[in-house]
C-alpha cells in the first residue's frame, strides 16, 4: 500500500511540469470578463461617467470622467494583456483594484449572492422577496408567453447583484499575481527567457 502511495505521489508530483496550464486557463477566462466590460464602458462613456459621478443613483465617485476613463483603460488594456501573457502580473493590480472598487461601492450593500438563491448559506433578507417576485414573474410567462421556448436553455432567475462575482475575479487575479503568465504560452515567459537568465 505504501509503494502504491507513494508512486501516486510521484505521478502527483510530475504534473508540475503542466502547471503553467493553471495560469493559462486563468488568462483564457479572465480576458473576454474584462473586455467585454471595457468594451461596454467605452460603448456608453458618457452614461458610464455620469454614473460614476452621480450621488443620488450611481457611484458618487470625484473626478468621474477620470475614474470612468481609468476603469475603462484597466479593463480593456489589462485583458489584451492578460491574454498575450505580457506584463501579466502587473496588468492584474488595476483589475484587482477595480474588482475591489466594484465589490466595495456596487455590490457591498446586496451582500454576498451574486444571484438570489433560498439554499445559499449567504442568502440575506431580499432574497425572501425576490424569489416571490421571480415565481410571480414566472406565472404571468406561463399564462402569456410562450414558456417552454423562453426556458428552452436554462431557468429565470433573479439577480441580487451581491460581491460574488466580483470577489471571484479578484481571487483568480490574485493568483495570477501569484503565478505568472506561466511558461511557453506567454509572451513573459519569453521575455524572462531571453533577458533575464543570463
Amino acid at each position: 500500500m505504501k509503494n502504491i502511495a507513494i508512486s501516486l505521489q510521484k505521478i502527483m508530483d510530475n504534473l508540475q511540469s503542466l502547471s503553467f496550464l493553471a495560469s493559462l486557463s486563468l488568462r483564457l477566462y479572465l480576458f473576454p470578463i474584462f473586455w467585454v466590460a471595457g468594451v461596454n464602458k467605452i460603448n456608453s462613456f458618457e452614461e458610464t461617467v455620469m454614473w460614476f459621478g452621480n450621488t443620488e443613483w450611481g457611484l458618487g465617485l470625484p473626478f468621474p470622467t477620470l475614474m470612468a476613463s481609468l476603469a475603462t483603460g484597466a479593463e480593456i488594456g489589462g485583458a489584451i494583456l492578460i491574454l498575450i501573457g505580457l506584463a501579466t502580473r502587473w496588468a492584474s493590480i488595476p483589475l484587482m483594484i477595480t474588482m475591489i472598487v466594484a465589490a466595495s461601492s456596487v455590490h457591498w450593500n446586496n451582500g454576498w449572492q451574486a444571484v438570489h438563491d433560498l439554499n445559499s448559506p449567504w442568502a440575506n433578507e431580499n432574497a425572501v422577496g425576490a424569489i416571490e417576485r421571480l415565481d410571480k414573474a414566472k406565472e404571468i410567462l406561463q399564462e402569456y408567453g410562450n414558456y417552454a421556448w423562453l426556458t428552452e436553455h436554462g431557468n429565470f432567475i433573479v439577480s441580487n447583484n451581491g460581491i460574488e462575482w466580483a470577489v471571484t475575479y479578484l481571487i483568480m487575479l490574485l493568483a495570477l499575481f501569484f503565478l505568472g503568465g506561466g511558461k511557453y504560452l506567454s509572451i513573459d515567459y519569453w521575455i524572462r527567457k531571453r533577458y533575464m537568465n543570463h
